[in-house]
């Protein structure tokens, strides 16, 4: 068979070489028949104990889980044990049943499709691909109902040798537990994004992944030999012997530099001239505080709390009582031992999830949404700043608001902040009364309008993911358009090198916390900006960390000011490259 090879979105950096298991999807195209009358109540509970068995891997799949699994695994299969005991999944395909006297399969599908269509219309990268999650426990059930649950082959011999690379269709966190004691290599899958959960997991465990290749589960074949290159996001099949010599050369000494990059986690982030940087994490449950820490990192840049409220709302669910969350945060904070966390309020709103079958935004991108949504329900919006308050008794806390772009919204959000504060203080409740606020900087407007809130915060802080999203106006995990997503275009380059500086002329601390933060072939450019606080997953600190202690701000700084200048594409990237070179 020729080599040939697929491209598709890198999501976790590494190689990995070894050969094709591919994991086959559920049948979708199910058979489709009317039950009889007599039928009904029995194809019912044949849907039942298709549900109950799948709770029943799940919880075993939980309570196995190894004391160094990644925190992500554990919060995974939480919520897909959630959305299996939602309505929506475990009673409304039964009502189809006896209404419409579908077979079990033909319903389940049903629902499935009407609930993939209502995250269709979602926005927001995350919580769009959330539709997989609904998709994935669905296929679980039908593996069961049709009883084609696939098993892992035995390895040995040569194929031993050659590590697994899983391809799949798609692949849920709760399936990625059954090569978690393989010799797998890293993660193949049409599907997915940068937030999908299979990008999300395979950056915590830090494998070599590769999403989004589209047909890549049809065209490779079992046990083809195949190279993940993540830092490209390409996968080459059957490679020629060179190929595979090269990239395993490419492999070692991506080994030997890991090790010698695990010796600066207590390494001061120090450039070559003297000047500190911060280097902190960026985390999604409270859980993740033990990665961070263990990767060196000195504090939370970004604790994203939406984690808090996924699977807990819509289909009249109640939403996380202020106890709850408060112990979340709480969580975070006494885990990071005295170093700053800073807590982002709510990141969601109508264009998200809450209730999907009420959604009517036209573009919910640009509709009600995260600081917005939060200001249209104040009572909700309290609830969840009074436990980031009572969070700030235990440990230094910042409180982050999103997705900011008018000085009303930073004002109506700062009354409420003082409305949480003296509700505390009527309760007699501790709390940190100075505790800094800041803002999301993610919006081109609010980049271009500075000084309202250099005025009003205490702190800013970057969402490089959304700005780039909303100045290139594209949406970077939709596959037609995800090329045009480029963080080094000028104006991108302009709107982040004038918010580091005004905030440094205002004496008004500037961090970056989104996706550009991590990537070591940006950091001296940031740095010659004159960003001092990176924020990133905590996988990603060491490589930054070891650009920063390599980097000299006398020689970056001059050439980045020339890069700021600089129109043509090409011209930018060789200037950065260069950068890199110094």
């Amino acid at each position: 068979m020729a080599s040939f090879t697929l491209h598709g979105i890198p999501v976790s950096r590494g190689i990995a070489i070894g050969r094709a298991h591919l994991v086959a999807p559920a049948a979708l195209d199910v058979r489709h028949y009317l039950v009889s009358e007599d039928q009904v109540e029995a194809e019912v509970e044949r849907l039942q104990k298709a549900i109950e068995t799948v709770h029943a891997e799940l919880q075993t799949m939980w309570t196995g889980l190894p004391k160094d699994a990644p925190a992500e695994l554990g919060a995974f299969i939480d919520v897909h044990a959630l959305i299996l005991s939602d309505p929506m999944i475990a009673e409304v395909p039964l009502d189809i049943i006896r209404s419409r006297h579908y077979n079990a399969e033909w319903a389940l599908v049903t629902q499935i499709d009407e609930l993939s269509a209502q995250f269709d219309e979602i926005e927001d990268a995350y919580l769009r691909e959330r539709k997989s999650d609904i998709q994935q426990v669905g296929e679980r059930v039908l593996k069961v109902l049709t009883g084609s649950a696939s098993k892992l082959p035995t390895q040995d011999g040569e194929e031993a040798a050659g590590r697994m690379i899983v391809v799949a269709h798609d692949i849920s966190p709760a399936d990625m537990l059954q090569f978690k004691d393989r010799a797998f290599g890293g993660f193949v899958t049409d599907l997915g994004g940068q937030n999908s959960h299979t990008a999300i997991v395979a950056r915590s465990l830090d494998i070599p992944a590769a999403v989004g290749m589209d047909h890549a589960s049809a065209l490779i074949q079992q046990d083809d030999w195949v190279i993940i290159d993540g830092d490209a996001g390409v996968v080459i099949v059957d490679p020629t012997p060179g190929v595979l010599d090269q990239y395993r050369e490419r492999q070692q000494r991506l080994m030997r530099d890991r090790k010698k990059l695990s010796k600066l986690r207590k390494t001061p982030a120090i450039t070559r001239d003297g000047t500190g940087i911060a280097l902190l994490a960026n985390i999604e449950l409270p859980e993740d505080c033990a990665g961070a820490l263990e990767a060196g990192a000195a504090g939370v840049g970004l604790f994203r709390s939406e984690f808090l409220f996924m699977g807990r709302v819509g289909n009249g669910k109640r939403l996380p009582t202020e106890d709850e969350q408060f112990e979340s945060y709480r969580k975070a904070v006494v885990a990071m031992k005295g170093r700053p966390v800073t807590i982002r309020t709510l990141d969601i709103g109508a264009d998200k999830p809450l209730d999907v079958a009420e959604q009517t935004a036209l573009n919910p991108a640009l509709g009600l949404r995260a600081i917005r949504f939060c200001l249209a329900e104040p009572q909700m919006f309290l609830v969840q700043l009074r436990a980031i308050l009572r969070a700030s008794a235990y440990g230094p806390v910042k409180l982050l608001f999103p997705m900011l772009a008018h000085a009303f919204e930073i004002d109506q959000a700062m009354a409420l902040l003082e409305q949480a504060k003296a509700q505390l203080r009527e309760a007699n409740r501790k709390f940190d009364p100075l505790m800094p606020v800041g803002a999301m900087i993610e919006i081109p407007a609010a980049a271009l309008s500075l000084p309202l809130f250099v005025k009003r915060m205490d702190f800013l802080s970057i969402g490089t993911n959304d700005l780039i999203q909303y100045t290139l106006a594209i949406d970077r995990a939709d596959h037609e358009v995800a090329h045009l997503y480029d963080p080094l275009h000028p104006a991108v380059l302009f709107l982040l090198a004038s918010t580091i500086a005004t905030g440094a002329k205002a004496g008004v601390p500037v961090s970056v916390c989104g996706e550009m933060a991590g990537d070591p072939k940006l950091t001296r450019l940031l740095l010659g900006m004159g960003l001092r606080e990176f924020s990133m997953h905590p996988t990603q600190l060491l490589q930054v960390k070891q650009e920063i202690l390599n980097s000299d701000l006398g020689a970056i700084t001059p050439r980045t000011r020339k890069i700021l200048k600089t129109m043509e594409p090409d011209a930018i990237a060789g200037a950065v490259e260069e950068l890199r070179a110094l």
